[in-house]
C-alpha cells in the first residue's frame, strides 16, 4: 500500500547503521541509504518525534545451518555511525536478535510516549528491517518503511521483502514521502 499518513506521534527506527555492518557488501550503494537515514532522522528531530538508533551485538543462542561468524568482532564494530548525528534525545537499542523489539524495551518505552506508528529504515532488509516491522506489527503499532533507506546482501531477499512482506505490515514509502508528509502535518 502506498504511503497515506504519519500519525501525530510517530517514532523512527534505524535498524544496525553501525561501523561493524554499513562496510559489508550491499545491492545498493550504502552512502546513499546512510544519506537517507540522516535526513530521515533529522526531519524528526525538527519536528520532534523520537528516533531510534539500533545496534546490534550478536545473535540469538540456538543451533542455525549456517555458520555463524566465530571469536571476537574488532573494536568499534557495534558504533552507530556518525554520520546518523546521534543527540542526546535519541532512543539506542542494543539488540541481540534480529528485530529491535525482542527482549529490549523498546515497546514499552515507545508506548510511554505515546508513539502508535513507527517509520523502519537501515539494514538489512529481509533479516533485521524486517524483522523489526514484524515485531512491531504485532505490538499493534501502524508501520510505515522507508524502502530507499535500506539495502540487503541478497537482492532477492531485498525485492521479496519489498514486495511481498512489506505491504502486509503496512505502507512503503521513500524516504522523501515520508519527510514531505511531516512537513505538511505542521502546515
Amino acid at each position: 500500500m502506498a504511503l497515506t499518513t504519519l500519525d501525530p506521534n510517530t517514532a523512527l527506527i534505524i535498524v544496525d547503521l553501525q561501523k561493524g555492518i554499513i562496510n559489508l557488501p550491499a545491492i545498493h550503494p550504502i552512502g546513499g541509504i546512510i544519506e537517507r537515514a540522516r535526513a530521515l532522522a533529522d526531519a524528526f528531530r525538527a519536528h520532534d518525534l523520537p528516533v531510534v538508533l539500533v545496534n546490534v551485538t550478536g545473535g540469538a543462542p540456538g543451533r542455525t545451518e549456517q555458520p555463524r561468524p566465530a571469536g571476537l568482532r574488532p573494536e568499534g564494530w557495534t558504533d552507530l555511525i556518525p554520520e546518523l548525528n546521534q543527540q542526546p534525545g535519541d532512543i539506542v537499542v542494543t539488540k541481540q536478535n534480529w528485530g529491535a523489539f525482542a527482549r529490549t524495551g523498546l515497546e514499552a518505552r515507545l508506548k510511554a510516549l505515546g508513539v502508535t506508528q513507527v517509520v523502519i529504515a537501515g539494514v538489512a532488509t529481509a533479516t533485521g528491517v524486517e524483522a523489526t516491522a514484524r515485531q512491531a506489527y504485532e505490538q499493534g503499532f501502524n508501520v510505515t518503511l522507508a524502502i530507499d533507506a535500506m539495502t540487503d546482501r541478497r537482492p532477492e531477499a531485498h525485492v521479496y521483502s519489498i514486495a511481498n512482506v512489506f505491504p502486509r505490515l503496512g505502507e512503503t514509502g521513500t524516504a522523501q514521502n515520508i519527510i514531505d508528509l511531516l512537513a505538511t502535518r505542521n502546515s
